[in-house]
C-alpha cells in the first residue's frame, strides 16, 4: 500500500497497488478501487471554489463534476443494472447523452458530492459481493456480465482520472499519482 499526501492536505488518502497475481474477481475489484482512489488523491487537499473550477477552457468540467458523474454511473450500472434496483439519479442531467452529474448546483457542496459518492462505492460494493463475475443483467436489451460491469467500470474511472490529473493540474500545479 502506498501512501500519498497531497501538499495542501493533512489527511493521507492511501491507495493499494492492485495486486499482481490474484484471482480475477479479486484483480477486477482491485483495479476498479485503484482508480477510485486516485479520483479521491486528484480532490484531495482541495477548497470548494477549486473544486468547482473549469480549470481547461473552453472545457466546463470540473473535478466536482467528475466525482458527481462517477457517483450516478457506480448507481447506473451497480444499482440499476446490475441490481434491478429504481434507483433515481443523484443529479439532474443537462439534456445530453452520458452527461449526468457533470452539471453543477449551487446547493450541493463538495463535502456533500464526496460523501454521496462514497456511499455510491460502499453499496456497489454490497451489491457486487451477491453476485459472482458470470451474473449477467439487461442492458439495452443486452445481456452483460458482472465482469463485462467491472471492466467498464475501470475505464470509465481510467479515462476520467486523465481528466482529472488536467484538472488538478491546472488549478495548482500538482501533478502524478
Amino acid at each position: 500500500m502506498t501512501t500519498e499526501r497531497t501538499p495542501d492536505s493533512n489527511v493521507a488518502v492511501e491507495r493499494q497497488r492492485p495486486p499482481t497475481t490474484a484471482d480475477e474477481p479479486t484483480t477486477l475489484e482491485a483495479w476498479l478501487d485503484f482508480y477510485r482512489d486516485t479520483l479521491a488523491l486528484k480532490c484531495e487537499g482541495l477548497g470548494e471554489e477549486q473544486l468547482r473550477t473549469a480549470s481547461a477552457p473552453p472545457s466546463a468540467l470540473t473535478l466536482l463534476g467528475l466525482v458527481q458523474h462517477l457517483t450516478e454511473v457506480e448507481r447506473a450500472w451497480f444499482r440499476r443494472v446490475l441490481a434491478g434496483e429504481d434507483a433515481a439519479s443523484v443529479y439532474p442531467s443537462t439534456g445530453g447523452q452520458h452527461d449526468e452529474g457533470f452539471a453543477l448546483l449551487d446547493e450541493v457542496s463538495a463535502e456533500q458530492a464526496m460523501t454521496a459518492w462514497r456511499e455510491e462505492i460502499a453499496v456497489a460494493k454490497r451489491n457486487c459481493a451477491n453476485h459472482t463475475l458470470d451474473t449477467t443483467a439487461m442492458f439495452h436489451g443486452a445481456e452483460v456480465s458482472l465482469r463485462w460491469i467491472y471492466t467498464h467500470m475501470i475505464a470509465e474511472y481510467a479515462r476520467h482520472d486523465g481528466h482529472a490529473d488536467l484538472l488538478r493540474e491546472r488549478i495548482d500545479g500538482e501533478t502524478g499519482v
